[in-house]
């Protein structure tokens, strides 16, 4: 693998930290980066990084899918991983390379991003915990359908383009507290999609040097544009996020016992009472 090379410069400008602060950790919006090209972010070197990874962290289909379509509805694009990523040019796929930071290199690259972010994210949510990268190769036209995500998140465009659409967090019109509950217990990241959501997505376009915000558990979809894409998405965890993801996981099971729990408050406040008592019965092995 690629040895890491120290980025010269920082990747992130000063307005876009002012930008970040007004933001985050609430709405979506607008950023911009000043990542340059990188050996480690070429076409060959994410295709010798896709060989060389788990199976479990590397997911690939074709790109060509509905917005909504179910997880176990994925055909297979009938590729290797490496395949994919080769010839993404022609071959209407969509390919994610998760928790890259397992590679050290990669690792590295996180955690020089990650490091330019703190003093805007530390003073809001605290520590920046389980930092983590996604790496997302498209080719022309290709969709990533309807989900969200329990990370903290900036996705920086590297290649090509794409239009992100978001819908707010926490807004039960298109995501009900029972989506929630579910991922939260095990389920895929996939949501159910309907057309009439369609009027109330803020729309991000994004070009080579822009990025997004994406607040925890936002739903979305990706639209790529007309040329492959190269995106690189860079991850963290607050504690907030982890008590957010343990009252969802207590809800669905009071659900179980028949009762109808309230969805959980978002940022700033705790479900303080609720994600303790998780934590005392998960240690206690009452629930799994």
């Amino acid at each position: 693998m690629t040895m890491h090379q120290p980025i010269a410069g920082t990747v992130f400008p000063p307005d876009t930290l002012e930008t970040m602060a007004a933001l985050y950790p609430r709405a979506a919006g607008l950023l911009h980066h000043r990542l340059p090209d990188h050996p480690l972010l070429s076409i060959e070197a994410l295709a010798a990084l896709a060989e060389s990874l788990p199976a479990a962290q590397v997911e690939y289909n074709p790109g060509d899918v509905p917005i909504g379509i179910a997880p176990e509805d994925l055909p297979s694009n009938g590729l290797t991983i490496a395949e994919t990523i080769r010839t993404i040019d022609v071959n209407r796929s969509w390919a994610v390379l998760k928790n890259i930071e397992s590679d050290p290199a990669y690792r590295a690259l996180l955690m020089d991003l990650l490091g330019e972010l703190q003093p805007v994210v530390e003073p809001r949510t605290g520590a920046m915990l389980t930092p983590q990268g996604f790496i997302f190769v498209s080719s022309p036209g290709s969709i990533t359908p309807f989900h969200f995500d329990p990370e903290h998140n900036i996705l920086l465009q590297l290649r090509g383009t794409k239009v992100m659409h978001v819908w707010p967090s926490g807004d039960e019109r298109f995501a009900h507290r029972r989506e929630h509950e579910r991922y939260h217990t095990g389920g895929h990241r996939n949501l159910p999609w309907d057309d009439g959501y369609r009027g109330a997505a803020q729309q991000v376009p994004l070009v080579p040097g822009d990025a997004v915000l994406m607040p925890v558990m936002a739903p979305h979809f990706v639209a790529n544009g007309d040329a492959p894409s190269i995106s690189l998405s860079i991850t963290w965890r607050s504690e907030w996020s982890y008590r957010e993801s343990e009252a969802h996981a207590a809800n669905a099971w009071l659900r179980r016992l028949g009762l109808n729990p309230a969805m959980p408050p978002r940022w700033p406040d705790h479900a303080r009472v609720k994600t303790v008592g998780w934590r005392i019965a998960r240690r206690l092995r009452l629930v799994h």
